[in-house]
């Protein structure tokens, strides 16, 4: 048994608090993923678990046992830092092996550990190496290979992948998620790429000021977004939001008037102040990518472009609003040039405006 769980956890510094009253249920075997902005309290939450931060309040078990007080290498947990924490002196071989030969472990045993480690991560030209005569993307994996020989019943990995370039952090998140399903070691990560996130969660918690936002699937994150700072900072590139209104059961904004799916947000009050959210592949451009069925038409100065290859990115101004829309069989557009869209009215997102709270019914909100 391998779940952790916190309840009701804080920490204090002095006068700040930076983990306010968090619950988390992380089931065995998971892939569970912290996101969110700096300072936002997901280190010191995962700091908290491996036992490298004291909790303030609340309650930490591990494998059911509690575990507040116990000591870090009594936990079962291995740590995985953005700066590697590798030995400069010392081989692959001998980083591999130090915590297994302070443990007092014999030589076979350790031998087998290392061994069986630098398989699964496939270390074994550089075993005789130092640190300095390792990429990025190896002394990582060397970083991974420090924990898995230590058998651990929690993979802690706290930004792993920040200090490497686009590519090899690409690569990496996919070695990282084979080896978590090859290893089926309970896995806590934090970040604050929601990319990362997205890829590699099982469950994503989003927190802010301390606090869990919002958690689920990915796609449920995704989809049905619990207030707009979820939806602001889940999805790349980010939401576009609209300020405006209620008025005869729709939404109504400068350039915009579109009515609302009553399934999704029931009855709204007349005059209330709202946000609506759309995201930019929901903007649809004529003749590019599937044509809403249930949608509005504008027109829109495109200022700007991306182009990504299988996809562009265009940014908008429809008279005072700036928005993103993404294009699918990308042409070339000229900065400048109007063009006509396709807002896809079944896939808007409403919040209050005040409180910033999803107004969406069912699963995922409360109207």
């Amino acid at each position: 048994m391998a779940e952790v769980t916190l309840r009701d956890i804080y920490k204090v510094y002095g006068s700040h608090v930076g983990v306010r009253g968090l619950s988390l249920d992380v089931p065995d075997g998971a892939f569970v993923v912290l996101v969110g902005p700096s300072g936002c309290g997901k280190s010191t939450t995962l700091r908290m678990i491996a036992g490298l931060e004291t909790i303030s309040h609340g309650e930490l078990r591990i494998g059911g046992a509690l575990a507040n007080d116990l000591p870090s290498r009594e936990r079962r947990t291995a740590m995985v830092f953005q700066s590697y924490a590798l030995y400069p002196h010392m081989s692959v071989r001998k980083n591999l092996a130090f915590s297994l030969r302070l443990a007092g472990m014999t030589k076979a045993q350790i031998d087998a550990r290392v061994d069986a480690a630098a398989g699964i991560l496939e270390l074994g030209p550089y075993m005789d190496r130092k640190p300095a005569n390792l990429s990025g993307g190896q002394r990582q994996r060397v970083a991974m290979g420090r924990a898995i020989v230590r058998e651990p019943e929690v993979f802690l990995f706290d930004e792993p992948l920040s200090n490497l370039d686009a590519k090899l952090r690409s690569q990496m998140r996919l070695e990282i998620k084979r080896l978590q399903h090859r290893l089926k070691v309970t896995t806590i990560y934090v970040t604050h790429d929601q990319i990362e996130a997205m890829t590699l969660a099982d469950i994503v918690v989003v927190m802010k000021d301390g606090r869990i936002a919002q958690q689920g699937t990915p796609l449920e994150v995704f989809n049905t977004p619990a207030s707009l700072f979820v939806a602001g900072f889940i999805g790349s590139p980010p939401m576009n939001f609209v300020t405006g209104r209620i008025e005869r059961g729709g939404f109504v904004a400068p350039g915009f008037t579109m009515p609302l799916p009553s399934v999704r947000f029931g009855a709204l009050q007349e005059g209330r102040a709202v946000t609506l959210g759309v995201r930019p592949e929901d903007i649809v451009p004529d003749g590019h990518g599937v044509r809403p069925v249930n949608g509005i038409e504008f027109r829109a100065r495109v200022d700007l472009t991306e182009m990504l290859g299988n996809e562009t990115l265009l940014f908008l101004r429809h008279q005072d609003t700036a928005l993103t829309a993404r294009m699918q069989q990308p042409r070339a557009v000229e900065d400048m040039e109007e063009m006509s869209f396709r807002l896809n009215i079944d896939r808007v997102h409403l919040f209050d405006a005040e409180t910033g709270a999803t107004l969406a019914i069912g699963p995922g909100g409360a109207n």
